[in-house]
């Protein structure tokens, strides 16, 4: 693969993070909706039970299933239905990772102004992952 020499070798490690993130979590969660469908592992929720939510709103679901808002899910990932949201949070996670990566390049390059965009970026990413600024539902 020939790469165009003007592309910044922050944009190529970046491209090659998300690249490799994203086949990552496509295999997982191919592998995890297996695990689901074959039932090796049992679902919290039987597949049987879900026409009886799909008309729900999210938060009438969580209480009506019983399940707890944000990242509560981690305590039911030996559950299939829960195990593919693994895939999910690193495919919703990758950019992060793919920030962290290339802040060292900035700051080899003395790219500050980058470098600090990138580390808001972060903390700004992380915290909307977090769930601290839970705004609305119920």
């Amino acid at each position: 693969m020939t790469v165009d020499k003007n592309v910044k070798e922050e944009q190529i490690v970046y491209a090659k993070w998300l690249d490799w993130g994203m086949k990552i979590g496509l295999i997982l969660l191919i592998l995890t909706f297996i695990i689901y469908i074959t039932g090796i592992l049992s679902p919290q929720i039987p597949i049987s039970e879900l026409p009886k939510y799909w008309k729900m709103k999210a938060y009438e679901y969580l209480l009506s299933a019983g399940l707890h808002p944000g990242w509560a899910w981690l305590k039911l990932i030996i559950k299939s239905d829960f195990l593919n949201f693994v895939p999910i949070a690193i495919l919703g996670g990758i950019t992060i990772l793919c920030y962290i990566r290339i802040l060292p390049i900035f700051l080899k390059k003395k790219d500050i102004v980058y470098f600090i965009f990138s580390i808001i970026e972060c903390f700004i990413l992380i915290l909307a992952a977090s769930g601290i600024l839970h705004i609305g539902g119920h």
